[in-house]
Parts: C-alpha cells; sequence; structure tokens
C-alpha cells in the first residue's frame, strides 16, 4: 500500500467558471488558472502521483498552449493511465475542500461520482467534503478556494 497527499488553492477571479471535481458550480467568481483551476482534482492528481513517487501535476502537465482551459478530470484520466503503466491500482481518494462560498454540499456527491468515473473506481472509493476556513486568511475572506487530498493505491 502506497499513500500520496495533495494540495491545491487558486485565487477567485470575476470572469471565470467556477468547476470542481468537474461540476460547474453557479456562482458569480470563478478560479484562476491555467487548466479550468479544478482544484479538487488538482489536489487529488497530486496525491496519486505522490504515492507512485511520480512527480507532482506541473512535471506532467506544465503550463504548455496543449493545456491551456484543460478539463481536470482528462487529465486525472491521464494521470490514471500512467498508474497503470507503473502497475498501480488506486485504492481511495479522500478530499476536503476548503472554501467559505459557494455552500458546495449540494455538489460533493457529483464531484465524487465525477471522479470515481475518471478514475475507473467504485464511487465508495472517493470521498469528497467541504468546511470551510472560519473566516480565517486569504480563504476565509472568501479571494480562494483550496483543497487537500489523500490517495492510496495498491500494486
Amino acid at each position: 500500500m502506497r499513500v500520496g497527499i495533495g494540495f491545491d488553492v487558486h485565487p477567485l477571479r470575476q470572469k471565470r467558471k467556477l468547476i470542481l471535481g468537474g461540476v460547474k458550480i453557479p456562482y458569480a467568481l470563478g478560479l484562476e488558472g491555467y487548466s479550468d483551476a479544478d482544484v479538487l482534482v488538482h489536489s487529488i492528481i497530486d496525491a496519486l502521483l505522490g504515492a507512485a513517487s511520480a512527480g507532482d501535476i506541473g512535471r506532467h502537465f506544465p503550463n504548455k498552449p496543449e493545456y491551456r482551459g484543460i478539463s481536470s478530470l482528462l487529465l486525472l484520466k491521464k494521470v490514471r493511465s500512467l498508474l497503470l503503466k507503473k502497475h498501480f491500482r488506486v485504492n481511495n481518494v479522500d478530499a476536503t475542500l476548503i472554501a467559505e462560498a459557494p455552500v458546495l454540499v449540494p455538489f460533493l456527491n457529483k464531484m465524487g461520482e465525477n471522479i470515481a468515473e475518471a478514475l475507473k473506481v467504485k464511487r465508495l472509493s472517493v470521498n469528497v467534503k467541504a468546511t470551510t476556513a472560519k473566516k480565517i486568511g486569504f480563504i476565509g475572506k472568501g479571494r480562494a478556494i483550496a483543497c487537500i487530498a489523500i490517495a492510496s493505491l495498491r500494486g
């Protein structure tokens, strides 16, 4: 069994879509980033790559034109293929989104479904939850959204 941890944070900006776990969240602000800026999927990718001792998201998907605006779920599928080549299988993923707003609870199940589908694992192998920063710091002031994830691999 191998375990990895991932973390990502992106600032919120106007004129951007808010995509988390492949779900478009209705909100006035979206996350700024080179791809779709999906902090949930990015943190899971880093956790999976860490568990496989395979670097990080920036090494595999640098800021190159082919990745501009790309769906992070597509990147997650590519990571799954990389893991399979290294003879690893995803055991489970657990992630915590940290956001003051919007309220994410209504969207968590669909996020988990999307991630499980991209990884081709059972839905029960993926847990997504959300909390706030209790009005503390840049996240607590509603200027960013962060996510921390842990993943375990077998193989």
